[in-house]
């Protein structure tokens, strides 16, 4: 017999007649045809739009990102066009929009949207400040409550009435909720806490992660997982990332190493298995994340995948998947949901891809791991005080999915500049190279990969389940630099820091070009057989503009965000560093479509039907966090079959912008211009359609590259040229 909650919600039936029935007979009357026929009309509806909507930042609570339409296929996506183009108006979001009821959603720089996802006509905007970088989440309402969308903001998490677009009455203060209450404990009164990525909702209930900061100094706010009442914003429950005396997992701490331990949380994603109820959190590093001598021990529940009650907050299970960190090495990608076939049954597993490039998969009830684990001998640390772990855990299966080995034979050799400038890095800099897990010495640098970018990123994994495939972009990108000592004048209190020529966070790569300094590819897509735990096909994933002139195509380039994966046999991703939107084949990784946008896609596209019964597929196009450029504005792009509909007029400050790449005339500082201000920024339409004097010209330039455009020293005069001769008045 059906539940209350199955009559009045409309959960997805199997067949949806048959649950109208149960829920006449559960109601104690039968209905008039006329009601009848409603009921089964409200049913189908919630049914498609479950499908044909994007209603969670992962498509569905589980993170898994695989859309059941496919009116955009391997057949006709050649055909795919941009639709339309709806600008924000500044800079700095990854945000996953969500559209559900025929309205997209999504959190930008400067407030919060919603949007016609036909049109990109804007419906409303909410202005405020320092909104959550990757997104929001939606809550449908109740009885007596209206749909609500949440997101992190300046001062906490803000609840959204979606009927007015205006903070919801009755939730915290005035629809803000204060997220530091209840995770500073006096000592820094003024800890740093925000909200990065989009909460997750279960039930009535919105569930927070946070970033605080994993770097120095140690004591800060603590990264504890917390759930919220929707309606109210009351705390309903806490678990503690770092174990309270007592608590499971303290005696991974040394007496009083608990207290104000900041990090050790959740600023990615969490996902939910809503059939179990079980909420999965990939947790960060413990402060402070490259020197642990106050934290000897593995440090519970820093670097862990944990399994909660999504009711209540209590511990189902946990898996560690690295001890004692010193690398910064934390998984921050939404754990993803998934069937696997293991001897002849379906198991419910989890995965968890990591910046190590390592993917791990465990049975989502147990945290058994699903293709065996272990614990392999690492290299020791030389630092005093220093305790590192004698081992670290290991899958059996899949290998590394990224390079995590390195020698010199392998650095870049395929053209002459940036061979000689590699060469010259790791000489000058009199590198050694060192594997996986290998801690920093004092005053000798050492080259590890991979690097902090990963490997593997927190744009994650994406499932196709009619294939059995998972899939997800990796990075093959080093780090190297060293360990100093610092003594604080006042106190005399020493302590050790990672640095380098480079600073703290040194990529084995051209700081100028973002080109790695190992030979391609320095980027991929990645599918796991989720039977066998073995990788099915790997690709490469973006290109250098400046190395295709020289005849060195399909490289690979880093990336930052996700992909997605449609039952039309495509996988979607941006991601890379190029500014450019692409599709590729399932089944055998082959490249079938690609698009420049109008800056780098650092975020994960969604799918959606409109109501004009088209497929759409949008990407946030901004750069967000910047490591790869940025650009003066984000735009979100949405593309369809044929394009845009020419009886839709936009709005001028939402025109699309041809989709076609520009040509632009041969000349000194044309290769200059293509990576300054066209891969990194915007799209080179955006400066072709301009006409203007060498004087405007050399005042535009100036203005990108105070807005965060990378220009070598001697090209600026170089492309002023350049644009006054070929795109002058």
């Amino acid at each position: 017999m059906p539940t209350t909650s199955d009559c009045k919600h409309g959960s997805e039936p199997k067949r949806i007649v048959t649950l109208v029935h149960r829920c006449e007979v559960y109601s104690g009357f039968m209905m008039m045809p006329s009601r009848r026929a409603f009921l089964v009309a409200a049913f189908t509806l919630a049914l498609v739009q479950a499908q044909t909507d994007w209603p969670v930042y992962g498509h569905d609570p589980g993170a898994r990102r695989f859309s059941p339409l496919k009116q955009i296929n391997t057949n006709n996506i050649a055909k795919l066009q941009r639709a339309w183009t709806f600008h924000t108006g500044k800079p700095g979001s990854e945000a996953i929009p969500v559209v559900v009821g025929g309205v997209l959603y999504t959190a930008a720089a400067n407030g919060i949207f919603a949007i016609q996802p036909e049109t990109g006509n804007p419906i409303w905007h909410y202005e405020t400040t320092q909104v959550a970088l990757r997104g929001l989440a939606y809550w449908p309402g109740e009885k007596l409550t209206h749909p609500r969308v949440f997101a992190g903001v300046k001062g906490g998490m803000v609840a959204i009435d979606v009927t007015t677009g205006k903070p919801a009455p009755g939730f915290g203060n005035e629809g803000l909720l204060d997220l530091r209450q209840g995770v500073l404990d006096g000592d820094p009164p003024n800890a740093r806490l925000s909200l990065q990525s989009p909460p997750s909702v279960y039930k009535n209930i919105v569930i927070t992660g946070s970033s605080n900061g994993e770097g120095a100094p140690s004591k800060g706010a603590y990264g504890d997982i917390r759930g919220w009442d929707a309606r109210t914003g009351k705390l309903v429950w806490t678990f503690h990332t770092v174990p309270r005396p007592g608590e499971a997992g303290s005696e991974t701490w040394p007496t009083d190493g608990w207290k104000n331990r900041s990090g050790t949380n959740a600023w990615g994603f969490l996902t939910i298995d809503t059939e179990r109820g079980i909420l999965y959190v990939p947790l960060g590093s413990p402060t402070s994340d490259f020197y642990g001598a106050d934290r000897h021990g593995d440090g519970l529940y820093g670097n862990s995948l944990v399994a909660l009650d999504a009711s209540t907050g209590q511990l189902k299970w946990h898996q560690q998947l690295v001890h004692h960190d010193l690398w910064d090495f934390d998984p921050a990608a939404a754990p993803v949901l998934f069937e696997a076939m293991r001897n002849g049954r379906k198991v419910p597993a989890v995965a968890q891809i990591t910046k190590m490039g390592i993917l791990f998969a465990f049975d989502r009830v147990t945290g058994k791991p699903l293709y065996g684990m272990e614990e392999r001998a690492v290299p020791q640390s030389t630092i005093p005080g220093e305790k590192t772990s004698p081992t670290q855990p290991f899958p059996l299966k899949p290998p590394p999915l990224s390079r995590v080995e390195f020698t010199e034979k392998e650095m870049y050799n395929l053209t002459p500049e940036h061979a000689a400038f590699c060469r010259d890095l790791f000489d000058r800099n009199k590198m050694t190279i060192g594997p996986l897990y290998t801690p920093l010495p004092l005053d000798q640098n050492v080259l590890m990969f991979p690097s902090t970018l990963g490997g593997g990123g927190w744009g994650g994994v994406s499932v196709d389940p009619t294939l059995g495939l998972l899939f997800t972009n990796i990075n093959n990108l080093g780090q190297w630099g060293h360990m100093e000592k610092k003594t604080d004048a006042a106190t005399g209190a020493v302590t050790y820091v990672r640095t380098s020529a480079y600073g703290t966070y040194a990529r084995f790569w051209n700081r100028d070009t973002r080109i790695p300094c190992t030979n391609p590819p320095f980027g991929e897509l990645v599918a796991v057989d989720t039977r066998t735990g073995d990788i099915a096909w790997r690709s490469p994933l973006g290109t250098f503009p400046e190395l295709e002139e020289k005849g060195l195509k399909n490289t690979g380039a880093p990336s930052l965000g996700g992909s997605i994966a449609t039952a039309g046999g495509l996988v979607f991703i941006a991601a890379t560093s190029d500014s450019r939107f692409r599709a590729f084949d399932s089944k055998t990784g082959r490249l079938l479509w690609e698009q420049p946008i109008d800056a780098n896609g650092h975020t994960i596209p969604i799918t959606y039907l409109g109501k004009d019964g088209r497929q759409y597929v949008a990407i946030m196009a901004g750069g967000g966090g910047g490591y790869f450029g940025g650009t003066p504005s984000d735009s979100l792009i949405a593309f369809a079959l044929g394009g845009t509909d020419a009886s839709r007029v936009l709005p001028a400050a939402t025109a699309t912008r041809p989709a076609t790449p520009v040509s632009l005339p041969d000349g000194p500082g044309k290769v200059a211009l293509q990576r300054s201000c066209g891969g990194a920024c915007h799209s080179l339409d955006a400066i072709t359609g301009l006409r203007r004097d060498q004087k405007a010209w050399t005042a535009m330039v100036d203005s990108m590259i105070a807005r965060g455009a990378i220009v070598k020293d001697g090209e600026v005069k170089l492309i002023v040229d350049y644009l006054a001769a070929h795109i002058g008045r």
